[in-house]
């Protein structure tokens, strides 16, 4: 009994380290190169802004190039990233970043969240873009009539956690108040420049400006022409 009893122990202790083994190949495998590999001929920053400006030419004129969308381009991409953009820009489904630039896949590296603002969570994914991806121009895209805008300057009560994106544009509501025209538009546009200056808070964002490596640029998206046209 005892020689039995040994033996499935030794047969137990022998599953558990194949299995140890097994999980540490499935949980710890090699380095993800996307985030380690040198950025590959990025463009200065103003070429990266004249490629989005030339692109949405291209998207609101109906002249769209679709460029690196073949399978050449998924097999060209699928082992490192270079994104020679990084836009935040909202969750509004009348908004993708690639198709109103007319951009393809590995073009640019978009961070998407209702209003368009700068949460913690926001300011990490684009530091990881800008400091390890080095991208060379991060622009902040505002749209017209923003569900999210038009929440905060009504200020109403909302349910859920949608009211947490209200609070993070309010102080822009705040600082477009008394100028003229519609109060939704003021305040989308005074939201860019808000979120900009949030960005400008940041220690790797403010080192690559200071140096001419990195440009920050606001801009406002049309839902009527699909223009997008530069804010500051």
């Amino acid at each position: 009994m005892d020689t039995e009893m040994n033996r499935r122990q030794l047969l137990q202790v022998g599953v558990m380290a194949s299995t140890g083994l097994l999980l540490q190949g499935l949980i710890s495998p090699e380095p993800v190169e996307a985030a380690t590999l040198p950025p590959k001929d990025l463009p200065d920053p103003e070429t990266a802004l004249q490629a989005l400006i030339e692109g949405n030419q291209r998207f609101s004129q109906h002249h769209q190039s679709f460029p690196h969308q073949a399978k050449s381009r998924l097999q060209e991409v699928s082992q490192s990233q270079h994104p020679f953009a990084t836009v935040l820009t909202c969750a509004d489904s009348r908004v993708p970043v690639e198709i109103l630039f007319d951009q393809g896949v590995g073009d640019i590296f978009d961070v998407r969240v209702a209003g368009n603002i700068v949460t913690p969570e926001v300011l990490g994914s684009l530091e990881y873009a800008i400091e390890l991806l080095e991208t060379p121009i991060l622009m902040v895209l505002g749209h017209e009539r923003c569900g999210a805008v038009t929440a905060a300057v009504e200020n109403n009560p909302l349910p859920g956690d949608i009211g947490t994106f209200v609070q993070a544009i309010l102080p822009a509501v705040e600082q477009s108040k008394g100028q003229a025209g519609d109060p939704v538009e003021n305040a989308m546009q005074q939201n860019v420049r808000y979120q900009l200056e949030q960005l400008k808070r940041s220690e790797l964002v403010a080192r690559r400006v200071a140096a001419g490596s990195l440009k920050l640029v606001g801009s406002r998206y049309d839902l009527d022409t699909g223009k997008i046209s530069i804010i500051t």
